[in-house]
């Protein structure tokens, strides 16, 4: 389970880059009830979206070129020696690691699939002020064309472990959980294949929803759209993915990722 505690190599930062920021910031409003609090003027747009006063995500300006996508960051101990283990397990550094105004040092990648990521060693901010609430981060998945090597690529930089876990007949899923702890306590996301051919491999946010089926449709009065409509999954939960209305895709759950018997 995802907590506030964020061990290396968990993922404790979520950020989204968006072309109009006042836009997205409404949406997800109404969608989540999310406020939003600039970072102050030397941050160049990038703000916290907060719930209950309590910081839940950010979000700052797109970069030019890029697309509108959720960023999940991985918390680290040491950001640069993260970058050297990225590069020399096949990935791509596009952003090298930097201070973040005293509160953090920060870098962005690519894994060799091409899915995005960053990195946070903590200074002042630690990370999310809170997690596995309803509204909240509580689960990170990445789809991709090589669940093994993405898995290896990972495990090379954290130490994630990983458990098998079919929870349907024919539906492979790999739960991943920290290096250290009890490996279902410390499991906080999961590697899937990517649903079509053809499609770029990414990490996607899920965040908790008491009522999966009302908070679709609060995202779709608020302009956005549905990627996958709301299923049960046995052993799993109420699931569904959308879309905000720049494209920038997130999924919802109702109770825990994974329930186990």
């Amino acid at each position: 389970m995802l907590t506030t505690d964020f061990p290396t190599g968990a993922p404790c930062w979520i950020d989204l880059g968006s072309p109009d920021i006042p836009a997205t910031a409404e949406f997800y409003r109404k969608v989540f009830g999310w406020t939003f609090q600039s970072a102050g003027p030397e941050a160049g747009g990038y703000g916290f979206f907060q719930l209950n006063g309590r910081t839940v995500g950010a979000v700052g300006p797109l970069d030019e070129g890029d697309q509108p996508t959720w960023t999940t960051y991985f918390r680290t101990a040491d950001v640069a020696a993260t970058a050297e283990a990225a590069e020399q397990a096949g990935g791509s550094v596009l952003v090298p690691p930097m201070d973040v105004m005293g509160e953090g040092w920060f870098a962005q990648f690519a894994d060799p699939q091409g899915a995005r990521f960053a990195v946070w060693q903590a200074g002042k901010t630690t990370g999310l002020d809170v997690v596995s609430e309803d509204g909240a981060l509580v689960w990170a998945e990445l789809h991709t064309a090589d669940p093994a090597a993405g898995f290896g690529f990972y495990q090379a930089l954290f130490g994630w472990r990983v458990e098998n876990f079919e929870p349907a007949p024919g539906m492979a899923y790999r739960v991943i959980s920290t290096a250290e702890g009890d490996q279902q306590a410390t499991g906080f996301g999961g590697i899937a294949p990517t649903m079509q051919a053809g499609q770029p491999s990414a990490w996607t946010p899920y965040f908790a929803a008491d009522d999966v089926d009302a908070v679709i449709a609060k995202a779709t009065a608020a302009g956005g759209s549905v990627l996958m409509p709301a299923e049960s999954v046995p052993n799993v939960g109420r699931l569904a993915w959308l879309a905000d209305p720049h494209g920038t895709p997130f999924a919802l759950i109702k109770g825990e990722p994974r329930e186990q018997s």
